[in-house]
This record gives structure tokens, sequence and C-alpha cells, in this order.
């Protein structure tokens, strides 16, 4: 039996994945935590992911020796610098780390924010990783000089694994300093976020959906010598293969962060900054629009109720349509979509009567709102949104994260079988570099695109539906500077 591994790491824990090669069965999976962050400052030592995989590789050791393929995707725009030695010349700043906001609004102020999104398919906010680079170059200029390698999080991996400095098109288009339009590195949008352009020498060679990073050799993971490994990945765009998405469908994944994307035949630009246009892992395109708060604005909710998550999307569910007036603008830890790293959350709309059932509602709301907000706005750039929405992350197993999206939703919702999207993708990218398949033909294969089709839940009207959007929409305007 040939398996592929396939390597989910995340802002909270490395997650693995064994699948069939032949049918996309799953095997095993096993998990290993990472540190956890709070932004503002969101670090954490890449050395912890390492241990991180060991850990999450430990149930699935009965079946390692049959591996012959492995992807990693990784949480996308996190900087990780390495020494000559290949060791972490500081913490990682990862996406969600809000400290080169002022560095973003600089670079968007010198060179425009239609500029760059014509160069490179974003425009910098405080996630993208020229921020951060830019960053340690105010703040930690002694390390640009020791600085050998500037790579992702998913690439530092793929190195530990392989001994190979390389990354791919889809997590390379999350930089800000590579062009999913051009294909190529821009040693001018370097030079327009005031860095020396002959850092691009320290970056990872881009490889192609296809290609091979190396082998895993000699190894005390438990791996065959032989067995290679893939590109590896974005976290969303290994997200998108594990769903089988298909022009005209949009991915909402509700996790830590929230993300709303779609597969596009050609590149995107959006200088309002709202859509980033990313490259994915199959030679197409990935428009996408993030938020940083999600599961986070629910789990906090059910801490001052002092409910478990579960009880709080029970609790929800008691609550009507609308929260009965109550509104939560989900900006806890500042905001990417809309760009607003120093904002805080808002509760709208409290009164004596207001109930728990209606915070715990509200919660919910705030989140799907804002999410969908950004599948609009997919829309109004461009993107070809016809077919269904599938709901994925960790939301997607909460009753009251489905009820919502069904009901405020203007499409068909559907949450795939595959409970963790983004290891069966990579799983998908594995199979694909190993049998050098077509990786969307690999995902319809393995029937990845199945899943449970939400009953479309009216809110008695679709006015009434639009009325609880424009509600959120003209609360969390108030927001905007």
């Amino acid at each position: 039996m040939t398996l592929v591994l396939g390597i989910d790491s995340s802002t909270q824990s490395n997650k693995a994945e064994l699948r069939r090669i032949d049918t996309g069965e799953l095997i095993a999976t096993g998990r290993g935590r990472h540190p956890a962050t709070s932004p503002p400052r969101s670090e954490q030592d890449p050395r912890a992911w390492w241990s991180a995989l060991t850990e999450a590789l430990a149930p699935l050791a009965d079946h390692l020796a049959e591996v012959s393929a492995i992807s990693v995707a990784g949480q996308q725009h996190g900087l990780v610098l390495l020494d000559s030695a290949g060791e972490p010349l500081r913490p990682a700043k990862l996406w969600n780390d809000t400290e080169s906001a002022p560095q973003a609004t600089a670079m968007v102020s010198s060179a425009g924010a239609a500029n760059w999104a014509r160069a490179c398919g974003s425009v910098p906010v405080a996630s993208i990783t020229i921020t951060k680079l830019a960053w340690v170059a105010e703040h930690e200029p002694e390390l640009l000089d020791r600085i050998a390698h500037a790579m992702l999080p998913h690439d530092y991996l793929t190195y530990r694994l392989t001994g190979r400095v390389v990354t791919d098109r889809g997590d390379a288009s999350g930089t800000g300093w590579w062009s999913p339009i051009t294909g190529t590195y821009r040693p001018d949008l370097l030079e327009a976020a005031g860095l020396d352009a002959g850092l691009i020498e320290r970056f990872p060679s881009v490889l192609q959906p296809l290609e091979i990073a190396g082998e895993v050799g000699d190894n005390d993971l438990g791996l065959p010598p032989s067995a290679i490994v893939a590109p590896g990945t974005g976290d969303n765009m290994a997200g998108a293969l594990g769903i089988g998405l298909a022009v005209g469908d949009v991915a909402m994944s509700i996790g830590t962060s929230g993300t709303a994307y779609a597969v596009s035949p050609v590149p995107t630009t959006d200088e309002t900054g709202a859509v980033a246009g990313f490259a994915d892992a199959t030679g197409r395109y990935l428009p996408l629009v993030a938020t940083l708060n999600a599961t986070k604005v629910t789990d906090w909710m059910a801490a001052m109720l002092g409910l478990s998550a579960p009880d709080l999307a029970d609790l929800a569910l008691v609550a009507p349509a609308g929260s009965d007036g109550v509104v939560l603008v989900p900006y806890f830890d500042g905001e990417r979509t809309p760009n607003l790293p120093d904002a805080t959350g808002r509760l709208h709309g409290l009164r004596t009567g207001t109930s728990r059932a209606a915070l715990a509602r509200a919660a919910h709301e705030g989140v799907v709102c804002g999410l969908l907000n950004g599948v609009e706005a997919l829309s109004t750039a461009g993107v070809e949104l016809d077919g269904r929405l599938f709901l994925i992350g960790g939301g997607a197993r909460s009753a009251a994260y489905r009820e919502i999206v069904a009901q405020l939703a203007d499409q068909p919702v559907v949450v795939p079988d595959a409970d963790e999207a983004v290891a069966a993708g990579a799983c998908v990218q594995a199979a694909s570099v190993l049998g050098q398949a077509d990786a969307i033909a690999v995902a319809a294969a393995w029937g990845l695109g199945a899943g449970t089709e939400l009953p479309h839940r009216a809110v008695e009207a679709d006015d009434a539906r639009s009325s609880i959007r424009r509600r959120y929409a003209t609360i969390a305007s108030q927001q905007l500077p």
C-alpha cells in the first residue's frame, strides 16, 4: 500500500494525515501543538514547529515506512530568518503579528495602492511578509547582514525535511516580493519597501506545481529515505485542493482566522486592498479575503459566559436571527480586512433585557457577516462566483456557524466530508507530484468535493437576511478611520 503524508502547519498546531494514493482513503492522523501567541506581537520559534511535527507523526509510526511522498502546507506570510548554519536568527513573525502596520502604511504611501496591486496582486497590510522584513530592518538592523535565508513557515519545514531552500508559487504570492502576475521576484518592490534589492538572493527558489523539492534522506522521523517531498504551499492553497474547489465555487474557512477565497483562471488585482491576488498550487490563481478574528471571537464569548464552545453554539441557536438587535463587530485583535490593525471589538444594541442567547448568537453572526462581506469583495473584484459555497475550518463543525451561514449566504452551502481540508490538500499535492498527475484530477478521483449540502435557512424573507447584514455593515463601518 503506497501512502502519502500531508502536513498542515497552522498557527495552532501541526496536523498530519496519511492517505492511500490510489483511493485517497484516510489511514491515520496525528497532531502536535504549537506555542500560543497573542497579537499584536505574534511570534513562534520555528524549531517548535519541528518538535510539533515529531509529535504529530508519533501516532502514525506503524505506517510511516509506507510513505512515498510528503507535502507541507503552512500558515501564510510568516517571516523565517535563518543564518548560514540554518538556525533561526529570531522568532518567526506570524501572519497575525500586526507590529509592522506602520511599515505597511509607509509602503502604500510611497508607492501607491494601485501600483502595489498591479505589481504583486496585493496591497501591503501588516499581514504581508514584506512588511515584516521591513520591521526587522528598522528595529533589528544588526540581523540583516546575518540573514542567509528568508523564507515562509512551510518553506522552513520543507528545508528541515530536504535541506533545500525552496518554495512554491502559491505561498510565494503572499510575500509582497514575488508577483503571481509575472511569476518573478520583484527587486523594485523591495526597494519600494526601503529594503536592499540584493536580499532577493537570499529568498527560496520558486518551484512549479509538479516539481520535486527533494528527498528526506536519512532522518529520525521514521520516514523512508527515498520518500520525495513536494513543493508544499500555503494553507489556503492546500485547502482549495482539499475540497476540489472549482472555478465558480467559493470557500469560507472559519478557524482562528477567517478566509474567503475562490479559484480563478486569471490573476486579479484590487487596489482597495480587500482582495489579495494570490496564485494557487496548480498554476491558476486564488483571490482571497482574510480576517484576523473568527473562532477566537466565539471562544472568547464562550469564556465570558462560562460555557464551552459547543454549549455556546447551542445557546446561540436559541436566539432569533438578528440576535434581538445585538451586533458584535469582531475586530478583537485589530483587523486585516478591512485594514484596521489598531481596531478593537464592539458590542452594539445592548439593553437591560439582552439575553445570554442573544450575545452568543451575535458573536457567531458577527464573524459570519464579516466573512460574507469578503465574499462580496471577491465578486466586486470580478471573480466568478456562480457555484457553491464550501464551509470549512473548525467552525464548519459548529451547529451555530452552519445554521447562520446557511441563513445569511446567497448561494448553496456545502460542508465537505473531509474534516481537515488543508492536510487533505497537502496529501493531494504529494500524490500529484509523485505520480506527475494533475492535482485537480487527483482531488476529483478521491471525491474530495463531496459533502453535505445544508438546507437553505431562509430568514423569513430575503429582505430580512439583507437587513441583518446591512445592520452589521453599518455598525462595522463606524470603526473605519
